[in-house]
């Protein structure tokens, strides 16, 4: 693997000399140019200083192609200049999207600067000098920001925090160490099955992880790790066979996209070395497996192996990871107790650029035997979601205009041979406000409606919709099971999305303008190569081809079931009988 990252590394140098811009005259002199936008960024993702760890990991490795070349190493120091260039005063970078001076991102930008700064120091090579020059001065620099400056979101906290303990370790900065115990003392926001707040099993579950790993190797807190093995414990389940991460319902941009193991190899490694684990070693090598790249700036994988080279080393001891397995998560997680102390918190259900995540800990299940496997899960707009070989049912999702949009489920129990959904929402209508609680514009000629105190109305005719699912397993596949009985007359919608890159056939289908598929009667079949499911069940109740305010994924094959309240649905699902799931 170390020789992939190696080679892989080296096309990366040779794409971003492509982009580098040598014109002295242009803004973005020395900067690399991101193809998606053509724009020389400064930032740990699309920006310059990616292309700096793929140049340095280059220039110091007698194994690269690129070792100690002298038009590379002029091509960095113009890059590191660039990027001293387009510091903010404070210290802070702009990334190029929503986060202007970002305390967050100026973090995780030093977090991958730093361990490429250590490793050009390591050289014994003077003319590197001019480029550590630039990188020890823009590192510097980041300290008033990140001692003073605030997050987002949850995963920010570790990110800080790690870019907090490079400082510490460069600069013997014990500032930055109260700086950290300020953020740790709020406490680690995961469950005691593994879950991290966002539940972004594609992205901020590994950010998480891998800063807090560096921040408790820079700041001797050692105790850190035991949120990092958890999560990566609990990521043995979330992974498809096909190495494909469980991304259905993730709280952030994640959510219902592809997104690979390959995150996951550098906290996998660096614990299987420290713990001597044989299951996260047969993790990491699968991780390993999927890095087509070294990795972005903050988290560069081989610029970490040149740093510690004894991850380079083969694993001795790796388990076989399991294959067939049926975990439901967080199923005894005290959720509604946190839930119910919410009020005590101060902050009445606002936040600002952010998210309160209420869904964390929320009940997930998890089945897989050989190549099937399949979610079933909660508080997200889908309920049920399979991988069948090749096949790809990426989401079951009901919605309805009752309170438009999607139903989710809230509460999972267990039946004999699978698990009973819960969802219930509630919608009603608010009366007039009380005359002594008017304010004084109500009694002018222009009373505003938002300057009514609208806490003061009293709730009318408030109704219940009340929805059970039952997802059962069968001898050769599923059974879905809805019920809805009041309010009457509501129209309901179940869609069903399947991968593009499969094959419809079978069943009467009626296309709508939107391009999705009304299912009127019939088995349906979505086929991908030689695999494929069975499906039956549709109905055409009503002709709405969409629900307001629940969105239809783009570039997705996607089945609709319509009906009304009351209603009592079955949706039987078989599978090609090769792939069949047994447990």
């Amino acid at each position: 693997m170390y020789r992939q990252l190696v080679e892989s590394n080296d096309r990366a140098v040779q794409k971003g000399i492509l982009r580098q811009v040598l014109d002295s005259e242009s803004r973005y002199f020395g900067g690399t140019i991101d193809p998606s936008t053509g724009i020389a960024w400064v930032n740990h993702t699309t920006g310059t200083p990616t292309d700096m760890c793929y140049w340095g990991a280059a220039l110091v490795n007698p194994d690269s192609i690129y070792y100690r070349d002298e038009d590379l190493l002029n091509r960095l120091r113009l890059a590191s200049e660039y990027v001293l260039r387009n510091q903010h005063g404070d210290g802070s970078i702009s990334p190029g999207w929503t986060n202007s001076h970002s305390p967050p991102d100026t973090a995780f930008l030093v977090v991958g600067y730093a361990q490429l700064y250590q490793l050009l120091q390591q050289q014994d090579w003077e003319l590197l000098q001019p480029v550590l020059d630039n990188m020890r001065l823009f590192l510097e620099r980041t300290a008033p920001v990140l001692l003073t400056g605030g997050c987002h979101t949850p995963n920010h906290r570790w990110v800080l925090c790690a870019a907090l303990g490079f400082l510490h370790q460069l600069f013997d900065m014990e500032e930055a160490v109260q700086r950290v115990e300020q953020w740790l003392t709020e406490g680690m926001d995961i469950t005691p099955d593994g879950e991290w707040t966002e539940r972004s099993n594609g992205i901020y579950n590994a950010v998480s992880d891998i800063m807090l790993i560096h921040a408790a190797r820079l700041l001797d807190r050692p105790e850190l790790l035991e949120s990092v093995r958890l999560n990566l414990r609990m990521m043995v389940y979330l992974v498809h066979p096909t190495g494909e991460v469980v991304t259905d319902y993730s709280g952030r941009q994640d959510l219902g996209s592809v997104h690979d193991l390959s995150p996951y190899y550098l906290p996998y490694a660096i614990l299987a070395r420290l713990d001597g684990d044989p299951i996260f070693a047969g993790m990491a090598d699968w991780a390993g497996e999927m890095l087509t790249d070294p990795g972005v700036c903050s988290v560069n994988a081989l610029v970490r192996l040149l740093l510690e080279p004894e991850l380079q080393q083969a694993r001795k001891a790796r388990d076989q990871l399991p294959e067939r397995y049926e975990i439901i998560l967080n199923e005894r997680f005290v959720r509604e107790d946190y839930l119910q102390r919410m009020d005590s918190a101060g902050h009445h259900g606002r936040i600002s650029h952010s998210r309160l995540h209420t869904e964390f800990g929320a009940p997930v299940a998890r089945i897989r035997s050989g190549n099937t496997s399949a979610t079933v899960m909660t508080e997200v707009p889908s309920f049920f979601a399979l991988r069948h070989g090749a096949v790809r049912l990426l989401a079951v999702q009901l919605a309805s205009y009752f309170n438009p949009g999607y139903v989710p489920m809230q509460h999972m129990s267990r039946l004999p041979a699978g698990y009973r959904l819960t969802g219930e929402q509630k919608k009603g209508y608010y009366g007039p406000i009380p005359i002594s609680q008017l304010p004084e514009t109500a009694g002018t000629a222009i009373s505003p409606w938002y300057l009514l105190p609208h806490q003061s109305r009293a709730l009318t005719h408030e109704q219940t919709f009340l929805v059970q699912t039952e997802v059962v397993r069968t001898e050769n596949g599923w059974t879905l099971k809805l019920a809805g009985e009041q309010p009457e007359q509501i129209m309901v919608q179940l869609s069903f999305v399947f991968g593009s890159e499969g094959e419809l056939s079978r069943g009467e289908l009626l296309k709508t303008d939107e391009g999705h598929y009304l299912w009127k009667s019939g088995t349906l079949r979505y086929s991908c190569g030689d695999d494929w499911i069975e499906l039956t069940g549709g109905e055409v109740g009503h002709l709405a081809a969409t629900v307001r305010e629940a969105k239809l994924p783009d570039k997705c094959k996607v089945v609709l079931v319509n009906f009304m309240t009351p209603f009592h649905k079955t949706v039987d699902i078989s599978l090609s009988p090769s792939l069949a799931l047994k447990l």
